[in-house]
């Protein structure tokens, strides 16, 4: 959407797409993390910026790949992601504890364990407080983090993923950590290897019921900006994560170009990392590039040409509320094919963002767990949800279902 607004746009290719996307761009039938054929459909139709949107083909190498490829064959496409070395701070939960470490970056005490030293994962165990965190150490599609109060409950889900039972390859190796109390946001850094930004706060909710309770999701809502996110807490952000964070990877040789999520969580005024993502978080997106004045286009050229100290990140002051619309039964098993009823949209500053959908002929319908996204401007928190709310009610589809708590919690700290 986005990168469509620009004038300088020639053509947007989207693979695979979705029935949201085919009004901005082509849908085209490449799988994202087969790196060759995504280089051969760049060499036929003269593609010049690569913008990986997910996590998969940057773990996978893409970055790497096309532009090793390009260089081969004197193309000039450059490629707005990090490269798979980077890529690891998303897809291993070890290598980026590992990396804080190294860093001196606040975060959550921890060990990873395998199916073989169970006994050792239980004397660690037994060190921690409850509740206990328990996270797969590969990708899990935002899915393969596990919190319970029960010492014996944490070790058989850890029996479970690490035979590989649970998550896959993905959990055969599990990190255990502290639990933190607090307040999670997310904090979005862009830097083209060179130089870095911030970008925007964000705070997501990633629990299927309201009050967080039930099993985690990709993502039922978001806020940004965060208000207890105010320049003193930014500072310490700054200076603590961010800055370390970024010389780090420069230090160990290697620069980071791209956008940067880290996942953090507020203990009393203070930041500590819980996770970082290497490309934007969703539903967080959905909530930050509404907000976003730069042309998208520039800041991608920026990120993939080391030419970022050029732009200016201009936001909207208004807070953006997203709101989540899922199949029934989500996350767990789900029915797509089912028809969806979109409305026009009427009102300013609101946007549908396509998730889980597919065009049927001149139908769209579900075609996943998480559906569409709603996200309203508003002048605060409670003015953007009123909007955002509103226009959710008038999407329909069978079996159709969102948190209602989106924000409150923000609202009740202000």
């Amino acid at each position: 959407m986005k990168m469509a607004e620009s004038s300088r746009l020639d053509q947007l290719y989207i693979a695979p797409g979705n029935a949201g996307t085919a009004n901005f761009g082509i849908n085209v039938n490449v799988n994202p993390t087969d790196l060759a054929a995504v280089y051969d459909f760049c060499k036929e139709h003269q593609i010049s910026l690569v913008v990986p949107g997910n996590e998969d083909p940057l773990v996978a190498g893409i970055t790497d790949y096309i532009e090793a490829a390009a260089a081969t064959d004197g193309l000039q496409i450059v490629v707005a992601g990090p490269s798979a070395w980077c890529a690891q701070l998303e897809g291993s939960k070890d290598f980026s504890k590992a990396f804080m470490g190294r860093h001196n970056i606040p975060t959550a005490r921890y060990q990873s364990f395998q199916l073989s030293q169970l006994d050792e994962a239980a004397a660690f165990l037994k060190t921690l407080e409850p509740p206990f965190v328990l996270k797969a150490d590969g990708l899990a599609a935002g899915k393969g983090v596990i919190i319970t109060p029960s010492f014996d409950e944490a070790m058989e889900t850890l029996q479970v993923m690490t035979d590989g039972s649970k998550f896959g390859k993905a959990g055969e190796v599990v990190v255990i950590e502290e639990f933190l109390k607090g307040i999670e946001l997310s904090v979005f850094g862009i830097s083209d290897g060179k130089d870095w930004k911030i970008l925007a706060s964000a705070k997501d909710y990633k629990r299927i019921f309201d009050n967080d309770e039930g099993p985690n999701t990709g993502g039922m809502g978001a806020i940004s900006p965060v208000p207890f996110a105010d320049e003193t807490f930014m500072q310490k952000v700054v200076d603590r994560i961010m800055k370390p964070t970024y010389a780090g990877l420069v230090a160990e040789g290697h620069p980071y170009k791209g956008f940067l999520f880290v996942g953090l969580m507020n203990v009393d005024g203070e930041p500590f990392v819980i996770e970082y993502n290497v490309r934007m978080g969703d539903p967080e997106t959905e909530a930050i590039f509404p907000r976003l004045q730069t042309p998208m286009l520039d800041l991608l050229e920026a990120m993939a040409t080391n030419s970022l100290s050029s732009v200016d990140v201009r936001l909207d002051n208004r807070t953006a509320a997203t709101i989540f619309l899922v199949s029934g039964g989500y996350p767990g098993e789900i029915e797509k094919g089912k028809e969806i009823q979109l409305p026009a949209l009427r009102g300013v500053d609101q946007w549908l963002f396509h998730a889980g959908t597919r065009q049927d002929g001149n139908r769209v319908v579900t075609n996943g767990g998480r559906v569409i996204a709603v996200t309203s401007l508003g002048d605060d928190i409670a003015a953007a949800l009123q909007r955002s709310n509103e226009l959710a009610s008038q999407i329909h589809f069978e079996g159709k279902f969102n948190r209602t708590d989106i924000g409150l919690d923000l609202m009740r700290l202000s």
